[in-house]
């Protein structure tokens, strides 16, 4: 009986090697953990269907929002780590959640196997179209007079928006309202109709509402002007010094991958997101592409959990604000 288990399990090995070796040999999922129409949403189906097209595979985008990504994040770290299930994620999700969510269901070093951070974009203060304040001035001012009053729409609690909101009000010593959705483009529909009257938002997930006159776009939080937004200021120019902050989209995969399929899959990733075209498409609606290695990967994601834990722990920020 311990030779037939001994046989079995040596076939079952050589079985797996076999069809690491063949990787893929069918469609491959990005799970995305936002509604569809936010910056994660874009970067994983404007790079993923690039990468299918070198893998020679279907990909298929699973959005499963919640929680600031957390309900996706702890769906693919219990995936098998076979190639089949990828992973794009937000700066929320990698290096603000473990500081705030205490039962968060992963840990981002733990378990996923790193690719790839493939863009960054800076956060854009965007209001309603018939919002008053027409630049960061008069949105201070028209906050210090309406203390708490005014509602910041963000992609969740914990998301690069929600921090950036709660920065810019310690800075400029006003006040707001936070209001935390499953996602921006579920933030972007409410401030759109007039629901929530402010947000910082990914730049590159809102360039196209700016341009068709349904938000207003008062400043970026770039170190300098986003080339795609020319005439925007950044907040420094208008005042606010030190409140540069970047969000960025990053492909991960469940720890463990084999050899074999890391080292088709990753360099996929990175060949698809330096592709001419999709290069273009990302910057023409303000991402900035960075198509970095997973070691680099790896060394960013140290810094940006200590930035991030420092802000929450200096804020006092809990889970359920």
């Amino acid at each position: 009986m311990k030779q037939l288990h001994k046989l079995l399990a040596a076939f079952a090995a050589c079985t797996a090697l076999a069809a690491s070796a063949q990787y893929p040999t069918r469609p491959i999922t990005i799970v995305v953990p936002f509604t569809p129409g936010g910056s994660s949403d874009i970067t994983a189906r404007t790079i993923g269907q690039k990468v299918g097209e070198i893998l020679g595979q279907p990909v298929i985008i699973d959005n499963k929002p919640g929680a600031n990504g957390s309900i996706g994040g702890g769906f693919v770290a219990k995936a098998p780590a076979d190639g089949y299930t990828l992973f794009v994620g937000s700066i929320g999700v990698f290096a603000i959640n473990p500081s705030l969510y205490k039962d968060l269901a992963y840990d981002p070093k733990r378990d996923f196997d790193l690719i790839s951070v493939s863009v960054r974009t800076p956060n854009a203060l965007v209001t309603t179209a018939n919002f008053p304040p027409n630049n960061i001035a008069e949105f201070i001012d028209y906050l210090k007079k309406n203390p708490g009053k005014v509602s910041f729409a963000s992609s969740g609690t914990g998301s690069s928006d929600h921090l950036t909101a709660a920065l810019f009000w310690q800075k400029t010593g006003t006040s707001g309202i936070h209001i935390p959705y499953k996602g921006g483009s579920a933030a972007h529909l409410d401030i759109i109709a007039g629901n929530s009257n402010a947000s910082f938002q990914n730049l590159g997930s809102i360039t196209q509402h700016v341009k068709g006159g349904k938000m207003k776009l008062l400043a970026v939080t770039s170190d300098k002007r986003d080339p795609s937004m020319p005439n925007v200021p950044t907040l420094a120019e208008s005042g606010i010094p030190g409140l540069e902050v970047f969000s960025w989209q990053a492909f991960v995969a469940p720890k463990g991958l084999p050899k074999e399929v890391a080292d088709k899959l990753i360099p996929a990733v990175i060949q698809a997101t330096k592709d001419p075209a999709v290069v273009k498409k990302l910057n023409d609606i303000g991402f900035e592409v960075v198509a970095g290695t997973p070691a680099e990967f790896s060394k960013f994601l140290d810094s940006e959990l200590a930035r991030w834990k420092g802000v929450i722990d200096a804020g006092g920020i809990k889970q359920s604000d």
